[in-house]
């Protein structure tokens, strides 16, 4: 039996029955959905395993863990809003939750996204705080760690609530089985938030990370000579650097070259999986956070907090300067 997804891109009201035809055979609808489903389970055991913990054990409620604790909310948001839907409409084959459904799931997987994205960056400067000490004597307490994540959240906010607003929408995308921003449409007014928000909202997180970690590699590359705690504080620093960085494009880089090929080149004829691979890879946060490393020989992108205390010593906490060990 052929399967139909709604035809809502011109439309201002989803609706079920004949439309655009469906780009994948059942048997492809069935795999996604399967996959969206281990998918799904793994990261709301995983990301509820990491809030529990941290809740109940008071020792673990540093500074340099609120962001670790922050990402696992968000990644948890993603998967509650965006992979459990999407288990249940591709298992049905099309979208069924209608044109409010589809704005709420677009406005939530983006927000809870950006929001993971902000919180990776933060990371990535809580590490530069705590080990490099760029601002000399100021140390990085609760006060600063909360800051940061507010910020995150309200970048977020800032920019997914446009499209609520007339400025950019949130349309099905991919096999038309899950919604997020209307990348599609070649309106200006559409066009031009697109290219603001992956500016912003892509671009800026990842400035952050590689300036953060760039400027702490470049210190302890200046104590890589002196051996010791120096040495294995400057390779276990650029493992985790490339592991941040590497979890961060895999996940994110595919969906933004996909999105900005279709704005700038309209008329690309793209295969239906290059279209969907990407937007599934950005809206799991288990391929994000776990994948990625078991794909890279079990090497996390986030940093244990043994290693950032090593690493720390190796810089001065009064002058600022490279201590020997």
């Amino acid at each position: 039996m052929m399967a139909f997804i709604p035809n809502f891109l011109n439309d201002s009201s989803i609706h079920d029955g004949p439309g655009v035809k469906v780009p994948l055979p059942r048997a492809g609808f069935i795999m996604l959905a399967l996959l969206m489903a281990v998918f799904s389970i793994t990261s709301v055991v995983l990301n509820a395993t990491v809030i529990f913990v941290t809740l109940r054990h008071k020792q673990l409620r540093q500074p340099l863990n609120f962001a670790l604790v922050n990402l696992a909310v968000a990644d948890l948001g993603i998967t509650l809003t965006g992979s459990v839907p999407s288990v249940v409409t591709n298992a049905v084959g099309y979208y069924i939750m209608g044109r409010v459904g589809c704005v709420l799931e677009g406005f939530s997987v983006a927000f809870f996204g950006i929001s993971a994205l902000c919180t990776v960056a933060l990371i990535a400067v809580e590490r530069l705080f705590v080990v490099v000490k760029p601002l000399g004597s100021i140390t990085f307490q609760d006060r600063h760690a909360a800051g940061g994540l507010v910020i995150s959240w309200l970048w977020s906010l800032i920019w997914n609530t446009p499209p609520l607003f007339g400025w950019g929408s949130y349309q099905l995308e991919g096999a038309g089985t899950s919604c997020g921003p209307d990348w599609q449409s070649q309106d200006l007014t559409n066009m031009s938030y697109i290219l603001c928000y992956f500016s912003v909202c892509f671009a800026v997180p990842f400035a952050i990370i590689v300036v953060s970690y760039s400027w702490l590699m470049y210190t302890l590359r200046q104590v890589a000579m002196m051996g010791g705690v120096a040495a294995r504080a400057e390779s276990r620093v650029a493992w985790m650097v490339l592991m941040m960085v590497v979890a961060f494009l895999v996940s994110w880089l595919p969906y933004t070259v996909l999105a900005l090929t279709v704005v700038f080149s309209p008329d690309t004829q793209l295969p239906v999986l290059v279209k969907v691979v990407p937007i599934y890879m950005a809206k799991s946060s288990t391929f994000q956070k776990f994948a990625v490393p078991l794909l890279l020989c079990g090497k996390g992108p986030l940093p244990i907090e043994d290693d950032v205390s090593e690493v720390a010593t190796v810089v001065s906490p009064s002058t600022n300067k490279i201590s020997p060990d």
